[in-house]
């Protein structure tokens, strides 16, 4: 499992399993955030299957998915809400865990974080947010 932290409260990963929500607990998170939609891809888990572990484990579990479509306002919405409702730190996940990295920018600077910051937290697990660095500017409305 490859879990990548990209502040204090929030870490992404590629596809877990039911098996990895133990070590997900035992790492200190309290919820999951599952960022695919069920039948992406052969043999991946489903998200009852992650929910019901998850949930076995005494962890939250929100499903906000994500497709090639792109990211919605309510997709914004929902991952805010999961991340503050969590009480503590959360693991979001898809495929490659990109999609919930630029989920949780595109809500915190929805919020009004600073888009500079976002930035620099993604490239420290990883991630480059260069493709939406405009959406996150102008969500921030630093424009």
């Amino acid at each position: 499992m490859d879990i990548r932290p990209l502040n204090e409260s929030v870490a992404v990963a590629p596809q877990i399993s039911a098996d990895d929500i133990p070590a997900i607990k035992a790492a200190g998170y309290v919820a999951v955030v599952n960022n695919r939609p069920d039948d992406e891809e052969a043999g991946q888990p489903s998200g009852d299957e992650i929910r019901a572990a998850a949930k076995a484990a005494g962890l939250g579990y929100t499903h906000v998915p994500v497709t090639g479509a792109g990211f919605s306002h309510p997709q914004l919405d929902a991952m805010a809400r999961a991340l503050v409702e969590a009480g503590g730190p959360v693991l979001a996940y898809c495929r490659s865990g990109t999609r919930s990295c630029n989920l949780w920018a595109l809500a915190a600077a929805k919020a009004g974080r600073d888009p500079e910051l976002l930035v620099h937290q993604a490239r420290g697990a990883g991630y480059d947010l260069s493709a939406i660095r405009p959406m996150l500017d102008a969500l921030a409305g630093a424009e």
